[in-house]
Formats: structure tokens, C-alpha cells, sequence
């Protein structure tokens, strides 16, 4: 179990870089993004050796930290209704120092306001939802981020809009939801891409073997699967969904 106080030590006391990193090359996409020398070294072990994976819906320090300590490559935060939302000060204050990427996940923001929000929040990625996601996704690209642009797979998977340097993240479709479903799609649907991309939609540590061996997707990204309620993370839950995707 991981209490609040060595949550706080080990979020905010193990990043010694500026949080203004310098633009450097992802090793897997071509991208130039705002890594840390520390994340780099992860993204790095990613070149067809490692499934990716992203921790959504994060709320506290001590969901950070499980994630972080599980060796999560990305944590995500919620900045839209949902019973994981934290606000932009609240998201600030969890990315802050964290040796991962941070993910903002968004719903219905123009371009200039998911650039106000990523200027509110630090974060160094994005995953926008909803009206303007396409036009919203691609100038996030040309300012230097990591994009994960959501599809919505009911049955088919449609890249159209998925534009180069922005990574496909299949969810489930829902009308009128934007992600965090907790259900899963036919994977059968899913062809060869010919391109990375991050599997998402009810997936836990029970059935993300399969998911890798079926999909074998880049990443994968988990959330209410992840929960002992909603929007309360379990650190064992996250423990075990880690390292069953990567192989451990």
C-alpha cells in the first residue's frame, strides 16, 4: 500500500529536470515532442520491444504515484464531466515533476483553448474528444505534442482525420460518451493498421493478455477498469494491469 506522504515524495521528488524540456525526436513516430531526458530513455525502449501503456483518469497523488511507481509510460487526466474530472490547477499540480508523460483529455475544445489548457496544465500530451478534436489534434502537432487522437470503433475502425504524428487510440463507441466506457469493442474489428496505435475501451488485468496476443496494439491505456469505484484508482489493479502488459 502506498501512503500519501511517500505518494508525495516519490511523484514530486524524483523528477530533478526543468519542466520546460527541451524538443527532441520520438524514437517511434518521428515526432518532436517536450520528453524529458528521463521519459526519453523510456520511449526509447518502445521501438517494437515494449507495449506502451497509459494510466487514465487520475485524480490524486496517490493514483500518480501507483501508476509512476507501476512503470506506467503516461498518465492521464481528466479535464471534462466525468467522475474522474480534475481541474486544470489540480492537473497542474499532479504532472508537476512526474518522471512520465502527462496526458490532458479533453472534450469539445477549439484549438486555441487546448492550447490554453496545456499552457494551464504543463502537460506534454493531449487527447482531444468531441467537436473540433481533428482540427484541435493537429495543431497540437505542429506545437510539438504528443497527440493520441480518439476512434470511436461500432463497426468498423475509421482513421480518416487520424493525420501523421497523431497516434490512433481506439475506444469503444458510445452515443453521446466520449471514451471512459468501461466496455469493450470487437477487437476482431481491428485490422492492420499499418501504423502504431493504442487499444483502449474496458480493459484491466484480466483480459489485457488477450488484448496484446489478439490486437497486438502499441499501447494500450486503461482506466475504469482500474477502479475499485468510480473514479477511485486501485494501486493493485494498476500494479497488475503494468506488468501484465508488459510481459512481467
Amino acid at each position: 500500500m502506498i501512503s500519501g506522504h511517500s505518494s508525495r515524495v516519490t511523484v514530486k521528488g524524483r523528477l530533478k529536470e526543468a519542466s520546460d524540456a527541451p524538443l527532441r525526436r520520438d524514437p517511434v513516430f518521428g515526432l518532436i515532442c517536450r520528453y524529458s531526458s528521463s521519459e526519453f530513455k523510456r520511449y526509447e525502449g518502445h521501438q517494437g520491444t515494449m507495449t506502451w501503456v497509459k494510466v487514465c483518469g487520475l485524480r490524486g497523488e496517490r493514483d500518480v504515484a501507483a501508476a509512476v511507481e507501476a512503470g506506467a509510460d503516461a498518465v492521464g487526466f481528466v479535464l471534462a464531466d466525468s467522475p474522474r474530472r480534475v481541474t486544470e490547477s489540480s492537473a497542474r499540480a499532479l504532472a508537476e515533476g512526474v518522471p512520465v508523460l502527462s496526458v490532458a483529455v479533453t472534450v469539445d475544445l477549439t484549438p486555441s483553448e487546448l492550447m490554453r489548457t496545456v499552457a494551464a496544465t504543463g502537460v506534454g500530451g493531449v487527447q482531444p474528444h468531441g467537436a473540433h478534436r481533428r482540427e484541435a489534434a493537429v495543431r497540437a502537432v505542429r506545437e510539438g505534442l504528443f497527440v493520441l487522437h480518439p476512434v470511436a470503433v461500432h463497426d468498423r475502425v475509421d482513421l480518416i482525420g487520424v493525420t501523421e504524428g497523431q497516434i490512433p487510440l481506439l475506444d469503444t463507441y458510445r452515443a453521446g460518451v466520449h471514451g471512459g466506457t468501461g466496455e469493450r469493442f470487437d477487437w476482431g474489428l481491428v485490422p492492420d493498421l499499418g501504423r502504431p496505435f493504442v487499444l483502449a475501451g474496458g480493459l484491466g488485468p484480466e483480459n489485457v493478455d488477450e488484448a496484446l496476443q489478439l490486437v497486438a496494439p502499441w499501447g494500450v491505456d486503461a482506466s475504469s477498469g482500474l477502479e475499485s469505484s468510480p473514479g477511485v484508482k486501485d494501486p493493485d489493479r494498476i500494479r497488475d494491469f503494468v506488468e501484465k502488459a508488459r510481459g512481467r
